[in-house]
């Protein structure tokens, strides 16, 4: 039960990290597009918002599939020293902190989206957005990463 649990989350991490991959590209055509519409003499409005947003999406969607790939170069590093029991130890300690972190993002992350939601909280950027629509990506994200 716990291997196909496993199996099917690392393929929904692994996706994820193919996903923050296309967001980055997102964030590169973004800032191309506003760079030649400058050049170009017209100005499409919320680029700067927008490409914001997509290195929000990759950040998040990066986080699971960069901690299932060992990438925390800090941990690692620090781990690789010791050994044994000692190891173990300090490896439980490290996921109980994340998991604790991560869950307390996400809790707060509910209670950001219920309280933009309510008072239907725009940005301050030139399109002036909901927030709540880009929180509901940030919310579903922050919650994969504590799973």
């Amino acid at each position: 039960m716990f291997e196909s649990l496993d199996k099917n989350l690392n393929k929904l991490y692994k996706l994820s990290g193919y996903i923050a991959a296309i967001f980055l590209i997102f964030v590169a055509v973004f800032i191309l597009i506003g760079i030649s519409s400058r050049i170009f003499g017209f100005y499409i409005r919320g680029l700067a918002e927008y490409s914001g947003y997509c290195m929000a999406a990759a950040s998040f969607f990066a986080l699971a599939y960069t901690f299932v790939e060992g990438g925390h170069i800090r941990i690692t590093l620090f781990l690789e020293k010791l050994s044994g029991f000692k190891k173990r130890l300090i490896e439980t300690w490290c996921l109980g902190m994340a998991s604790f972190f991560s869950g307390y993002l996400a809790f707060y992350f509910i209670k950001m989206l219920i309280i933009s939601y309510k008072f239907q909280e725009r940005s301050e950027g030139a399109d002036e957005i909901l927030i709540w629509i880009s929180l509901r990506l940030v919310l579903l994200l922050a919650q994969q990463y504590f799973l």
